[in-house]
């Protein structure tokens, strides 16, 4: 019987989203060999530095970390890696580098390409309501999500509109596992590649901390959308007159009923989390 060789693999990611992709590979048995990430950075008021969820997994799983402040510079042993997997690295990788590896690099996409390319397709998805997203596994080349598909699958969701956690869990899922089926065809050479539509492309922004200001005045639904999609980071807020002062107002739970948008629990700035129905006078919502 022919030895099974382990191909050499290197994982390029960053935030959670690439620990749930590496969650999956693992459940797969596929182990990277390397896992290229973001240096440490400076976290929360005290600006404690703090490595990314990527390489807490890593030492966590004894594996091999590089953190290259700039990728562009990084060398990589050429006539060694077999692929690069790349999952929300957050940096754009030259295509010296996609190139090295002897089945190029390949990326895990959660959103339909090519629909919602870009940085937040996660959020895009649950704010424009679209519950038929799903993910895509494709090759990377020198353009943003622009590259070939080589698998994709439609999302399987009992419940919407979720947050995206929820969305990003199950898209990182189901993505590993096209990467388990896909693999062995990968790696000898036989996967066929589709050219995207591109013309039928649409893209995403990058999400900033302003994105998360609720309107009470909008649709209450789009509220509900907004509250689900910018959960975790960077959250939704509001203000309000408490005790004669404008107070920026995190909300950490909330529910749509009876078309309405209700908030639940709130984090005060300066304060613990609360039931917002529970503040004493009732706070005057303000812009």
């Amino acid at each position: 019987m022919a030895q099974i060789i382990k191909p050499r693999i290197a994982f390029f990611g960053t935030p959670d989203f690439a620990v749930w992709v590496l969650d999956g590979l693992k459940e797969n048995g596929i182990i990277p060999d390397l896992i290229v990430t973001a240096p440490d950075a400076p976290k929360g008021r005290k600006l404690i530095m703090t490595p990314p969820p990527a390489k807490v997994w890593a030492e966590q799983n004894h594996i091999a970390v590089k953190q290259p402040e700039n990728i562009k510079t990084e060398k990589f042993e050429e006539n060694f890696w077999d692929v690069f997997i790349v999952a929300a690295y957050g940096k754009i990788i030259p295509e010296q580098i996609l190139n090295v590896p002897r089945r190029k690099t390949i990326n895990v996409h959660p959103s339909l390409l090519p629909l919602l390319r870009g940085s937040s397709p996660l959020q895009s998805a649950i704010l424009a309501d679209m519950k038929d997203t799903g993910v895509t596994i494709m090759r990377l080349d020198k353009e943003m999500d622009h590259g070939p598909i080589l698998a994709q699958k439609k999302a399987e969701l009992h419940t919407w509109p979720v947050d995206q956690e929820t969305l990003g869990k199950t898209l990182a899922h189901e993505g590993t596992k096209l990467i388990a089926q896909i693999l062995p065809s990968l790696l000898d050479g036989s996967l066929r590649e589709i050219e995207q539509e591109h013309n039928k492309a649409t893209y995403t922004k990058k999400i900033t901390k302003e994105d998360g200001l609720l309107d009470f005045a909008d649709d209450p639904y789009k509220n509900f959308l907004k509250f689900n999609a910018l959960k975790g980071w960077p959250g939704t807020y509001f203000f309000a007159e408490i005790q004669g002062r404008r107070t920026r107002i995190l909300v950490t739970d909330a529910v749509y009923e009876n078309n309405s948008f209700i908030v639940k629990k709130v984090v005060p700035e300066g304060k613990k989390e609360m039931d917002w129905a529970s503040i004493r006078p009732s706070p005057t919502i303000v812009p």
